[in-house]
């Protein structure tokens, strides 16, 4: 049986990032996305126009200030390498208490299929109109999609943006305010 890792999250997160479980390299490194060509940390580094962080600190730092949380819809499982498909037996998160501890969270995105399809099984609830939730399906930042960068980062940022702002345009309004473009 493998297990996830603890979510990152401040009380105060916007937006909500379900992954489904963490791949073999990841839990060898002991942190979110460490497989170099998952495309996780360059997209969320974009979408704000930072720099991709290096460590552990400097990712938690990326995600907390920009009021995102992140966790898996799995606790634990049983998988056999890092695929999606060879989840087995996999035991949910307990991702109503994070909402309930993040109560500014109005989006929840999810990583892929695997990520949306394990969390709605756990939870059905959460699909229903009276969650005030806005949930969203994205490309899976795997290196086994093999979208392109790009259109990966063009889906991503415009689901961020709405998550955190409303909209793109709510999103420049307000960095507009600030005197500065976050991006």
């Amino acid at each position: 049986m493998i297990q996830s890792f603890p979510p990152v999250f401040q009380e105060n997160a916007g937006c909500l990032i379900l992954g489904s479980m963490p791949s073999v390299r990841s839990l060898a490194d002991g942190f979110y996305y460490a497989h170099p060509r998952n495309a996780f940390w360059p997209l969320i580094a974009g979408v704000f126009k930072e720099a991709v962080p290096d460590g552990r600190p400097q990712k938690i730092s990326l995600l907390t200030r920009h009021r995102i949380a992140l966790w898996d819809s799995a606790a634990a499982c049983e998988r056999e390498g890092s695929l999606d498909s060879a989840i087995r037996g996999a035991q949910p998160n307990d991702i109503p208490g994070l909402l309930a501890r993040c109560p500014g969270i109005r989006a929840v995105l999810f990583n892929g299929k695997t990520a949306q399809a394990l969390c709605l099984r756990f939870y059905p609830e959460l699909a229903g109109s009276g969650s005030g939730l806005a949930l969203r399906l994205l490309p899976s930042t795997s290196p086994a999609n093999t979208m392109p960068f790009a259109q990966k980062f063009r889906i991503w940022r415009e689901a961020v943006e709405e998550a955190l702002y409303g909209s793109s345009e709510d999103y420049r309004q307000e960095a507009g305010r600030a005197g500065t473009d976050p991006r």
